[in-house]
């Protein structure tokens, strides 16, 4: 099966037999007593990689948003959230909203209406904290993150970035021919900032890199003070061994991998685009790994899903909701060959009607392209 449903972008994973052995999965202390084993070696390694200080481990970017948001929140503080943010931030901090904290909401992207939002809850006494993704996983872009930067400088905020989507991917010195830049680091690289002290990164380790953690990343001082004050880290399990041995791999593999990876999943998204656009079809998601079909001349997505599944090709659907259609993604990774993306491409020209203007074939298309439109 050609499966195109699977985040882990540069296709790394962890087998036991790659990994270092460790006397045991647990020390069974809080790490606020005693940090688990190898956590110091592989948060200094991913806090140079990102361009930051200090970086702590944490079991998911949950407990980090949830644990973060309340320290910080200590004092007079609004939470402002982009309003396409990943869910996971805003369930972080809908737990301020009981204790009385404002979580206000600005359009996507738009560094004015943030502007005028963080002005009055200064003007109110209150410290602005910002939320946003570092790359948006539903339009494929990155943050201005130079427009949001200045608004917290300013008025002394913090930019707390969830940089799951570009760790892994982005880094320094993107160009046209590489968007991605080079490193991996994430969003302070791709945008050429290092230890800004208004800046403070939660990212799993899960997408980009395969490792089922997560980690909180800015100015040592910031961090040294949330680890004095957590509370996730005295009341819930740290990382197990096992999984922070799987983030130093990933780390080991991006060091002299990563360039060949990352330059891998740029062709299989060229090859994809390219294929679909000659059929008519227009993919939404710029350079990021999450392409997702448009649905246009009463093409219904959901049939097309169904139709690919029963070929062997599966995609990932996002059901119809709030009167908007049923889309379609291909999640593409380093993994996937181009005789996959092909295939794919086939077959949705088979199922479709849709026809590559270069192609000599004349035969009738399938019966079964009937399914998938109104």
């Amino acid at each position: 099966m050609a499966d195109f449903t699977s985040s882990l972008y540069l296709g790394l994973d962890h087998s036991s037999r790659a990994l270092r052995h460790w006397a045991r999965l647990t020390t069974g202390k809080p790490a606020v007593l005693q940090a688990p084993p190898r956590e110091p070696e592989v948060g200094d390694a991913l806090a140079r990689l990102q361009g930051c200080e200090a970086a702590l481990l944490g079991p998911s970017t949950l407990h980090l948003f949830w644990d973060l948001l309340g320290a910080l929140a200590r004092e007079p503080a609004a939470v402002l959230i982009d309003a396409d943010t990943y869910p996971i931030a805003r369930w972080g901090a809908e737990r301020l909203v009981g204790r009385g904290t404002p979580v206000l909401d600005f359009r996507h992207r738009d560094a004015d209406q943030l502007a005028r939002q963080a002005a009055r809850v200064r003007a109110d006494g209150r410290r602005p904290l910002v939320i946003a993704d570092g790359l948006c996983p539903g339009c494929g872009r990155p943050l201005p993150l130079t427009d949001y930067l200045a608004i917290v400088d300013r008025l002394g905020g913090w930019l707390i970035l969830d940089d799951t989507q570009a760790l892994g991917l982005l880094g320094s010195t993107p160009s046209a021919t590489r968007p991605f830049g080079y490193g991996g680091g994430g969003s302070l690289r791709w945008h050429g900032i290092d230890e800004h002290p208004r800046v403070l990164l939660i990212c799993s380790l899960a997408k980009g890199f395969g490792a089922p953690l997560a980690a909180l990343s800015g100015p040592a001082r910031a961090i040294d003070r949330f680890a004095a004050v957590s509370e996730t880290r005295l009341h819930c399990s740290a990382p197990s061994a096992a999984v922070i041995e799987a983030a130093r791999h990933a780390l080991a593999i991006n060091a002299c991998r990563g360039e060949t990876l990352r330059s891998r999943l740029l062709g299989n998204l060229r090859r994809l685009g390219s294929g679909l656009r000659r059929l008519g079809l227009q993919l939404r998601g710029g350079w990021f790994p999450v392409q997702t079909l448009m649905p246009g001349a009463g093409l219904q997505l959901d049939r097309l899903h169904d139709a690919l599944l029963g070929q062997g090709i599966a995609t990932l659907l996002h059901p119809a909701r709030r009167g908007s259609p049923a889309r379609m993604s291909f999640i593409l990774s380093a993994r996937h060959r181009p005789g996959d993306i092909d295939d794919a491409i086939a077959a949705i020209a088979d199922l479709t009607d849709h026809r590559d203007p270069d192609d000599s074939q004349t035969e009738k298309p399938r019966a079964a392209f009937l399914s998938v439109y109104s």
